[in-house]
């Protein structure tokens, strides 16, 4: 800093000004010089980004590809000028100490969002790495921890601009923050409560991105698309976008349909009611019915059926009768777990078995409505 003044000095008295004049243009040449080695050190900077990036993209690994991305070398290349005025306010404003004390105190408020920012960007880098499975706990944690992490951050940053304003010392004002403590519990009672849910969910292995839910008592029916602190996206069948809050995840109750998803088979369980008066005896000796010859022919059926799992349970049972008739249950599985696929090939299944009950002598019960 000496150095410059000397030079800058130097100037004026090469150009043989004197008087009240010197001052002025004093501050004046300080003010300059500043300006061109902030502008110099912010192009030096800028310059050395693709440097960066070129160098990363030769190295094997991926992580430094995504942690130093041009995002985040951009936004810390936006600190440095600011540090170069800050550093030079006390030599240029020497003469002015309320002007310097101000602009000091803003060129630091504006370091600190700088900084807190470019840690933000930083640590959503990490959202990016293709470390593990986007469905596995592993990423969720990771996700939660960075959104505490960005948080943090942003609440270190508040506390440091307020100390700043105040001239007071950051850890005077962390010290205090004890009285209003039940304060900072109820602003972020939303934010803590996520923290705490997308935890649970996680930990229990009970939701994912990607998963298929469904919430009774709402219209959530889709995929989940993001899981945050506060929030969970899911994108419904007909392509709405429905958001519901952990809490209410983890304090209601919700159906994850992964399972059926992961496994072999997609289960189906229908009943089909037969009219009581159908059901007769197929011989003399009254050994089988119709009835019972149906349902074990059915068996058949839906075992020998390409799409229907028969590695899996394959059932056609009575149930109690009903005043609506004799109720059967189909049970089994369709390979096909995707809807559209799953209905064609269920619809088609059902549609034979309502065909073929007459040649059973079996009458399938339905209700006429009053005329």
């Amino acid at each position: 800093m000496e150095k410059v003044r000397i030079f800058v000095e130097q100037m004026i008295s090469l150009t043989g000004i004197h008087g009240p004049a010197v001052p002025i243009l004093r501050h004046l040449l300080l003010v300059l010089v500043t300006v061109i080695l902030a502008w110099l050190f912010y192009t030096i900077c800028r310059k050395l980004v693709p440097l960066i990036q070129k160098l990363t993209n030769k190295t094997a690994v991926k992580w430094d590809k995504v942690l130093f991305n041009e995002d985040v070398l951009i936004s810390a290349c936006k600190i440095v000028p600011a540090i170069i005025v800050w550093k030079f306010l006390p030599l240029v404003f020497y003469q002015f100490p309320s002007v310097r004390v101000i602009l000091t105190r803003l060129t630091a408020i504006y370091i600190v969002i700088m900084t807190t920012r470019t840690a933000v960007v930083f640590i959503d880098s990490f959202n990016r790495l293709d470390i593990v499975n986007r469905r596995s706990s592993t990423r969720q944690y990771l996700k939660s921890f960075c959104g505490v992490l960005k948080i943090f951050m942003v609440f270190i940053a508040f506390v440091v601009t307020i100390a700043i304003l105040l001239n007071k010392s950051p850890m005077a004002l962390l010290a205090g923050l004890g009285a209003t403590s039940a304060v900072l519990m109820l602003v972020f009672k939303d934010t803590i409560e996520g923290l705490v849910s997308g935890i649970r969910l996680t930990s229990n292995d009970m939701l994912h991105v990607g998963d298929w839910i469904t919430v009774p008592n709402t219209i959530v029916n889709g995929i989940v698309k993001e899981m945050s602190l506060s929030t969970v996206k899911v994108q419904n069948f007909d392509n709405t976008i429905v958001t519901v809050s952990p809490q209410s995840l983890i304090n209601g109750s919700f159906q994850n349909w992964i399972g059926m998803q992961q496994s072999p088979g997609r289960r189906v369980q229908r009943v089909v009611y037969f009219d009581f008066r159908s059901v007769k005896f197929l011989d003399q000796n009254k050994k089988e019915t119709n009835m019972g010859r149906f349902r074990r022919e059915m068996e058949t059926y839906l075992n020998n059926r390409d799409d229907v799992n028969s590695e899996m349970m394959v059932m056609v049972r009575e149930l109690e009768a009903t005043q609506c008739g004799v109720p059967v249950e189909f049970y089994f599985f369709l390979k096909m777990k995707e809807w559209k696929l799953y209905e064609e090939h269920l619809s088609d299944i059902l549609e034979y078995v309502y065909s073929i009950a007459g040649e059973y002598g079996l009458t399938i019960y339905q209700q006429y409505p009053e005329q």
